[in-house]
């Protein structure tokens, strides 16, 4: 049991990391990014979504017709969307507006839609539970590492506390292309790292 959730977790983790390596969910990823506690609550508002989504998809996955099964899994999904912004709304308003646009948008992230449609929908409710903590928990540790270094070279704070005092940021990685370059250069890090050790074994 314990060798399963360990190899469950290294796969959502490591191996089909939604950003770095199915490249699932990089609108938010590279539009709230700019700030780790902005990266951590964008990560377990999705994976709240994708719980409960994956949750709903597998038992009803009987009952609902092939031909309307996405508009179905839209409606199940937005209904938690609306649920998170509400919550966020009432208890971390300011959070709430920092996300913004992207809160909503969450009902058409593709990493959500793509669990229950390539997931939920074809097996049991245990199976799609552990499958959405995984990807939640990859989707967002890999937000809180891109999170982490765009604050910490953008504006030499981490979670808004400053870091190194004589460190001059670089505004480029609060901005756009500074997401781009951070994913980037990431997936470049973990793909040679991956080929290394193809080569070694």
């Amino acid at each position: 049991m314990g060798n399963k959730i360990i190899s469950e977790l290294k796969r959502g983790i490591l191996e089909e990391n939604p950003i770095f390596t199915l490249a699932l969910g990089l609108c938010p990823a590279l539009g709230v990014s700019t700030s780790l506690e902005n990266g951590l609550g964008m990560g377990l508002a999705t994976t709240f979504v994708l719980l409960a989504a994956n949750t709903i998809v597998s038992l009803i996955k009987n009952v609902i017709p092939t031909e309307i099964r996405i508009p179905c899994y839209i409606i199940i999904i937005a209904t938690f969307v609306t649920i998170v912004q509400l919550v966020m709304g009432a208890y971390f308003p300011a959070l709430n507006e920092r996300l913004g646009i992207f809160i909503p948008l969450i009902v058409v992230n593709c990493l959500i839609l793509g669990r229950a449609e390539a997931f939920a929908s074809k097996h049991g409710i245990f199976s799609s539970i552990i499958d959405a903590l995984v990807m939640g928990a990859g989707f967002t540790i890999g937000l809180v590492c891109i999170s982490s270094i765009r604050e910490l070279l953008g504006a030499n704070t981490l979670w808004g506390i400053e870091i190194i005092p004589s460190f001059e940021p670089m505004t480029l990685f609060i901005l756009a292309p500074g997401g781009f370059f951070t994913i980037g250069f990431i997936i470049a890090g973990i793909r040679a790292y991956k080929l290394r050790n193809k080569e070694l074994h």
